[in-house]
């Protein structure tokens, strides 16, 4: 009851305010808010304030939210704990299994994309490339070709 009557009020309210913003001959502006005020009202005779008031005084509807709230919670940690630990057992064997697979050659290089127009780089130029000096030396060349 109370609820239907603080709805009745704003509705009264926001037709009194569209009334005075019509008298200074702002038309649009008081019909959008005679719009607006006339939901709550509506929202009355349909019945929907009765059925969320009944909803929001009621404790077992609480904790109904409360359980779903938890229920949430713990999908939520499950489902961290899971990428932080790398999948469940079932997803972690199965990557065992493809990496296992995968390491049949591991010293086979890499395939190239593209249509085989690259030289092979000379043994030499592998083994300076290996020192940890020289790890930007490819960097370095590029940029002085392009006069950088």
């Amino acid at each position: 009851m109370l609820a239907e009557t603080i709805c009745s009020a704003v509705s009264a309210a926001g037709l009194g305010v569209a009334a005075v913003t019509a008298w200074r001959k702002r038309f649009l502006t008081a019909t959008r808010i005679a719009a607006y005020s006339l939901v709550p009202i509506a929202l009355v005779l349909t019945g929907v304030v009765s059925w969320v008031a009944g909803i929001a005084f009621k404790p077992a509807v609480w904790l109904g939210f409360g359980l779903l709230g938890l229920a949430w919670l713990l999908f939520m940690t499950t489902r961290a704990i899971e990428r932080r630990t790398g999948g469940t057992g079932k997803e972690r064997r199965a990557a065992a299994r493809a990496e296992r697979g995968r390491a049949v050659a591991p010293e086979a290089p890499a395939p190239s994309l593209g249509a085989g127009t690259a030289r092979p780089r000379p043994e030499a130029a592998r083994q300076r490339s290996a020192e940890p000096g020289d790890d930007f030396s490819d960097i370095e060349a590029i940029l002085k070709k392009h006069g950088i």
